[in-house]
């Protein structure tokens, strides 16, 4: 074997990033598709505003603040799952009323499965911006500190809808998406915190690799 291709074999190929731009256009895409002949048009605003507003607030900040490859793709699938349930409504989307009906539900389960989601990603954004911003990347307080961000943000959403309800009478019930369970709101925090808890378990790691690489390019 010659120098050459010992250095060859010893040295790994890079992994080729997916660039941000592609996320951006996903979410875009997807945003745009939920936005034809909707369910209901303001509750597609009401699902979606938060991908209204992050886009722009990502592109605005990119230069000061890039994200790593991990939380872009993670954010773009949370934008889908947002526009999905804006454009059937939470409670109608067909995938699941497809696994209410093949595994004996009580109920369409996408609700639930979108509340894991907003405890999953934001899991992983709220530990970026704590790790970059404050001293306590590395901390051990840092995994219970962004699950509190979590649950926090899912009570405020919580509120939101309780808001949107107070203001716009039966017309909420499709952003409320309740369908019937007393417990819902309960149900939707305690999803969250399964989510946010999931994600620091499987992804840290995997984290932690992507934030090195994304503050030492910044750098």
């Amino acid at each position: 074997m010659t120098a050459m291709s010992v250095q060859t074999a010893g040295t790994a190929a890079p992994r080729r990033r997916v660039p941000p731009v592609v996320f951006a256009a996903v979410a875009l895409a997807g945003l745009a598709v939920s936005a034809w002949a909707p369910h209901d048009r303001t509750t597609w605003f009401l699902e979606t505003v938060w991908v209204l507003v992050g886009l722009p607030l990502i592109a605005l900040t990119w230069r000061r603040f890039p994200l790593t490859g991990l939380l872009c793709g993670l954010l773009a699938a949370h934008a889908l799952v947002l526009s999905l349930g804006g454009h059937y409504t939470y409670a109608e989307v067909p995938v699941g009323d497809w696994a209410r009906d093949t595994f004996g539900l009580e109920r369409n389960p996408y609700d639930r499965f979108g509340h894991l989601v907003q405890g999953f990603v934001p899991a992983i954004l709220v530990r970026e911006l704590l790790s970059r911003t404050s001293p306590l990347r590395g901390s051990r307080w840092l995994a219970p500190l962004t699950v509190c961000a979590c649950l926090a943000f899912s009570a405020v959403f919580e509120m939101f809808e309780w808001a949107a309800a107070v203001i716009g009478g039966h017309s909420a019930d499709a952003f409320l998406a309740t369908q019937g369970d007393v417990w819902d709101t309960q149900w939707d925090m305690f999803c969250a915190l399964v989510g946010a808890t999931v994600s620091l378990l499987l992804l840290s790691r995997v984290h932690d690799r992507h934030l090195a690489r994304t503050v030492a390019q910044s750098v």
